[in-house]
């Protein structure tokens, strides 16, 4: 192992790791956002509110992170519409398109989660807040929101620890994330052990983060003890 290598481009590692949260930062907080409507309307009882996130959700579990960046990268650029349209200078850079998709294929699991979580909320609880005189809205923004943020929580934080490996393949389209920096060291020096190993302490470091951050923030909200009532 070159320690000296591995000290001397140490700083462009970094670069891509900062690359790497920003992605992933980003992805699970607009993914986070967008999936709350649609994590409602997918827990509703009504088909016909159900079927289009329904749909969304399919698409978006059912096919690879990497096959929809290409779609995105590469083939919305296939259509003249698009390169003439407003969006062509956001849709034409490597890194909103990185972030685009993510967010997009975070959201339907995310979606996901917040319904699981939304069915798991006990039902004493919703008849409890509409007893008080408390709106069917009042009682979701009130009661079965803040309940089943702290049931889903667990399932959120895997998804983000998920979203942290899957922004490798951000790599693919020419962004110099932490993946993406360790294969240009790695053509440009020929060593390959070493920047890959970096990588991977890098990846395991910022991991150990988040998982004791949500351990933090599980524990802050008592997470085990709503779900063990």
């Amino acid at each position: 192992m070159n320690w000296e290598l591995i000290i001397k481009w140490l700083p462009r590692m970094a670069e891509g790791a900062m690359l790497t949260l920003e992605l992933v930062a980003v992805a699970v907080i607009a993914g986070l956002i967008l999936a709350v409507p649609m994590g409602i309307a997918r827990a509703s009882k009504h088909w016909y509110v159900r079927a289009l996130p329904y749909c969304y959700i399919f698409f978006f579990r059912g096919t690879p992170l990497l096959v929809q960046l290409f779609l995105v990268y590469y083939g919305l650029a296939q259509f003249d519409v698009v390169r003439q349209g407003p969006l062509w200078p956001i849709l034409r850079d490597p890194y909103w398109c990185a972030i685009i998709t993510m967010t997009l294929h975070t959201t339907a699991y995310i979606a996901e989660i917040l319904r699981g979580a939304i069915q798991a909320v006990p039902p004493g609880e919703i008849e409890a807040a509409r007893a008080l005189g408390m709106s069917r809205a009042q009682a979701m923004l009130h009661i079965i929101l803040p309940r089943a943020a702290r049931i889903g929580l667990p399932a959120y934080s895997n998804e983000v620890i998920l979203m942290l490996k899957a922004s490798a393949l951000a790599s693919t389209v020419t962004l110099l994330e932490l993946t993406g920096m360790a294969r240009t060291l790695n053509a440009r020096t020929y060593v390959t052990l070493e920047f890959f190993f970096t990588a991977g302490l890098f990846y395991l470091a910022i991991a150990f983060v988040l998982v004791r951050a949500f351990k933090l923030l599980e524990r802050w909200l008592r997470v085990d003890a709503c779900q063990g009532r």
